[in-house]
């Protein structure tokens, strides 16, 4: 393939099957680290960009600024690098080292709010806060609020959703992160269009409050919602069957057992999503197809999900996790 625009790069990433011990349901990994900037935000990113180009609300040589933990904040860099915009990514302590150095390599500027949070708490509503300032200070300026954008959610019912089916034709579970709403309702409702019996099911993490949970803190960035959060507008419940829940130990030592059993390296929120889909697949009987989506790689989180002296710090390496992996897979 030769292109000569990265974002050309976005989509049509690889599948990776994995083997039930107790069953036979075929599992197949969806692998978006394999988008431009290593996530499937690379998708909702330009396609925000490209929708607000088209209605006007951003203009020739406008700055997008957007709150993100990192991801969807890559996604409009390498965007606004092509394009021509400035870009102005307010973070929180949540967004690794290596998900900030990323941002600037494309040409990014980092604004870090949160002064005063615990390290496993997230300040989503701070980050929102002085992105729309900025946003309203600033001449030109363009605040996607990816949150309540419905140009996010469109982005993988017409792509994502789309490369599954063509793919491997019928699919009866779908398992992701619920984070914004983005890409799991986005993409459940393009597999609703073709099955309406594929059964949608969500993975967030134990402190988050989308369906009612008790609010706590949690390590798992760009996923959930913490404590006093507004909901996502694109969150569509009425599609959603199922919803999980996975703790930061859950999530983290899957990534760690990931790398060292198949040599694949995921984001932390994945982890969660892996451990959380095999956990109900192993139960169901039959076979059938199971699609899990894994938002990113492992690669920006070396220096903490993958580093042991964080993982012991936080308390977070637990061996009972990978002894129930092995009973799994």
């Amino acid at each position: 393939m030769i292109v000569n625009k990265i974002t050309d790069l976005i989509g049509n990433t690889p599948l990776f099957e994995i083997k039930m011990k107790n069953n036979d349901w075929k599992v197949f990994l969806k692998l978006e680290k394999f988008n431009p900037g290593g996530s499937m935000k690379d998708r909702m990113a330009l396609n925000m960009i490209e929708q607000a180009e088209k209605d006007g609300r951003l203009k020739p040589n406008g700055t997008i600024i957007e709150s993100s933990s990192g991801n969807t904040a890559i996604g409009l860099a390498i965007a606004s690098a092509i394009k021509g915009y400035k870009f102005i990514a307010v973070v929180d302590h949540h967004a690794s080292k290596e998900k900030i150095d990323m941002i600037k390599a494309y040409g990014g500027k980092i604004v870090t709010v949160g002064d005063g949070y615990k390290a496993d708490e997230v300040a989503v509503v701070e980050r929102e806060r002085t992105a729309k300032k900025m946003a309203n200070e600033i001449e030109n300026a363009f605040f996607p609020n990816q949150a309540d954008n419905f140009d996010n959610r469109s982005a993988y019912t017409d792509t994502l959703a789309k490369e599954l089916v063509n793919e491997l034709g019928n699919i009866d579970l779908f398992y992701a992160a619920i984070g914004t709403g983005g890409s799991s309702c986005g993409t459940a409702l393009g597999l609703k269009k073709y099955n309406q019996n594929t059964l949608i099911n969500v993975i967030e993490p134990v402190g988050s409050i989308l369906f009612g949970g008790k609010g706590q803190p949690y390590f798992q960035s760009g996923t959930g919602n913490p404590i006093d959060a507004p909901i996502p507008k694109i969150i569509d419940y009425s599609i959603i069957d199922n919803n999980f829940y996975a703790r930061d130990d859950e999530a983290f030592n899957t990534c760690r057992y990931l790398a060292k059993r198949f040599g694949l390296l995921v984001g932390g929120s994945a982890g969660g999503v892996i451990y959380k889909a095999l956990e109900d697949i192993n139960k169901k009987n039959g076979s059938g197809k199971a699609v899990i989506l894994l938002c990113d790689g492992g690669e920006k989180y070396l220096n903490n999900v993958f580093n042991d002296e964080w993982m012991k710090k936080n308390n977070l390496i637990n061996k009972n996790i990978v002894k129930q992996l092995e009973k799994w897979i």
